[in-house]
């Protein structure tokens, strides 16, 4: 098969790359063509085409500049591009509007901005159905899903094809559910023996603290301010803990929250890192509580290291789950006495290793190999034995 993948970045770095990357090199072994159509790749992408490995890669135009252009001008040019192509099989993991299947790794942006206006000031209640971006990404969104290409959808959990069906009215059967994998190797909990005290070290907490760690870019939507506010609530009780926030965002909000909660000196920002798997490796429980999140690679992560997570049912990982035996779940990430009650039952548990060790247990059963070869399947399903 000829077959063509969208992507508006594709570098060797993210979840999803990893997960492309590793199809791509299934498909190449079974002897397919692939072609990636992407506005920017790594070290590269100044020419319209260029051929790495066997890959195919093709420069997509886009405006960069505002952002909803952005967005509108990547899905009208890969269209263009890609309907020349003459390709079997179209995979798109952006919002586009030509492809076979489409990936909808970000969620349904409709709910992610029913939820929001749950937490937003009025002002930006008000301005929300006027703002460019959010008016393109919904136009994109509803062209997705009703494009007469498309064959299927490719959600990465149960609560983000139920909203896609909510939403959008596509059928239940044209939508797959397959959770996003893990590399059980790369993140392993032998990294506790071989990063732990290093990276506890480098940060500067001693091998006696317990460590929360919230890892995330985005910390609004993640649920950083009511973790604080609920490790606030539960600090009292946990003597000797500290939480440990890394990513990409602006800090002085939430430093003046743990201000506020009383938390200030026992909340630790990192900043952007390159770090994760050493960072799971120093901690005790992963939190992230977020208000909106399709489904959580960090948690998935954290999970296959060994370390329980604590996170909310608006986290598609929270189907993986169990609460209290390999993790913790609240219902809301705005409940901060929830949060705090979930904080404490891990650090009061006469046994943390057994939470540990269900926690690698469940990652065991979502590697990033299982997940490729689910969509392999949906392939052959699509375009039939003779030609998968």
């Amino acid at each position: 098969m000829k077959i063509a993948f969208v992507r508006k970045a594709y570098t060797p770095y993210g979840g999803a790359e990893k997960y492309l990357s590793l199809l791509m090199d299934r498909l190449a072994e079974q002897g397919h063509e692939i072609h990636i159509f992407a506005n920017r790749w790594e070290a590269g992408g100044g020419g319209k085409r260029e051929k790495r490995g066997g890959v195919v890669l093709h420069r997509v135009p886009m405006i960069a500049a505002p952002s909803f252009l952005e967005a509108l001008s990547f899905a009208y040019f890969s269209r263009r591009l890609l309907e020349s192509g003459a390709f079997d099989l179209i995979h798109s993991f952006e919002r586009t509007l030509y492809q076979d299947i489409y990936r909808a790794g970000d969620g349904c942006h409709r709910e992610w901005l029913r939820l929001r206006r749950k937490i937003d000031p009025w002002p930006k209640r008000i301005s929300q159905p006027f703002n460019p971006l959010h008016r393109a990404l919904l136009f994109l969104e509803r062209r997705v899903f009703q494009a007469p290409r498309l064959k299927r959808v490719v959600a990465n959990s149960r609560r983000g094809k139920e909203e896609i069906r909510r939403h959008y009215g596509v059928p239940e059967d044209k939508i797959r559910v397959i959770y996003n994998g893990v590399d059980l190797e790369i993140f392993h909990p032998r990294n506790r023996a071989l990063f732990r005290e290093a990276e506890r070290r480098a940060i500067g907490l001693p091998e006696t603290d317990s460590v929360i760690l919230f890892l995330g870019s985005g910390f609004r939507r993640k649920g950083l301010e009511g973790l604080i506010e609920g490790f606030g609530l539960a600090a009292g009780d946990i003597p000797g803990a500290t939480l440990v926030v890394a990513g990409k965002d602006r800090f002085e909000p939430y430093g003046r929250a743990a201000r506020k909660h009383g938390v200030e000196k026992r909340v630790l920002f990192l900043g952007p890192t390159l770090k994760a798997r050493e960072l799971y490796a120093a901690a005790d429980l992963f939190a992230l509580p977020a208000i909106y999140e399709p489904f959580s690679n960090a948690c998935l992560e954290a999970m296959a290291t060994g370390i329980p997570t604590l996170t909310s049912c608006q986290n598609g990982v929270s189907e993986l789950i169990d609460d209290g035996r390999n993790g913790f779940l609240v219902s809301e990430a705005t409940d901060a006495p929830a949060i705090a009650e979930k904080i404490r039952l891990f650090f009061h548990a006469s046994d943390r290793r057994i939470l540990g060790e269900e926690a690698r247990r469940t990652g065991e059963n979502y590697s990033i190999a299982s997940a490729v070869d689910r969509l392999l399947e949906l392939y052959a399903e699509i375009r039939g034995p003779a030609n998968a």
